[in-house]
């Protein structure tokens, strides 16, 4: 939506995040994500850590389902979604304001760890394709799905991705060296 302040969060959950339903059936799961700066110091020749940011994150229906079964405390994550700000009164009759995110992706940082992908069937609301990750193999189980157990050796030839992704297959019948015509 325009307008809207998007960020991208790196850091650690705090906690497993907390699924929830509400009234109406909606599922929400809450997490916080704590996001630490790293600065090298010259005089010293280490790595100090800056002040965290810790920011309240949610997720809602099917994100937030996936999210509950795929992240838990301490993973480290790469989150997007969209900041808001709300104001409140507190018991004690102070005013407050906090800023939250509400997530609209995540999945887990690769840098320090690997994880498998599992599509989940979803109801269709999106396209058929509903996301959902698992973080790594810790049963060590062969991953399931719908392709061969073994990728093909090569590409088939008419695979317009085959040549490094650009989607440009050179066409081999000419054999004008020449510069290209514009």
């Amino acid at each position: 939506m325009a307008g809207e302040t998007t960020l991208t969060i790196v850091g650690n959950l705090t906690a497993d995040p907390e699924l929830r339903s509400t009234n109406t059936g909606a599922q929400v799961a809450s997490f916080t994500i704590a996001s630490t700066p790293r600065t090298y110091n010259r005089q010293t020749q280490q790595y100090e850590d800056g002040t965290a940011l810790f920011l309240r994150c949610s997720a809602w229906n099917d994100l937030a389902r996936h999210i509950s079964q795929s992240c838990s405390k301490g993973m480290r994550v790469i989150a997007q979604g969209r900041l808001s700000q709300r104001s409140y009164q507190a018991q004690d009759g102070t005013n407050r304001t906090v800023v939250e995110m509400t997530v609209d992706e995540i999945g887990p940082s690769l840098r320090y760890a690997t994880a498998q992908v599992v599509k989940q069937n979803g109801n269709g609301s999106h396209g058929g394709y509903s996301g959902g990750t698992t973080y790594g193999n810790p049963a060590g189980n062969p991953p399931v799905g719908p392709w061969p157990a073994t990728a093909p050796s090569q590409p088939p030839a008419t695979d317009p991705w085959a040549n490094g992704g650009s989607g440009y297959t050179p066409d081999t019948s000419t054999t004008d060296a020449g510069d290209p015509e514009f």
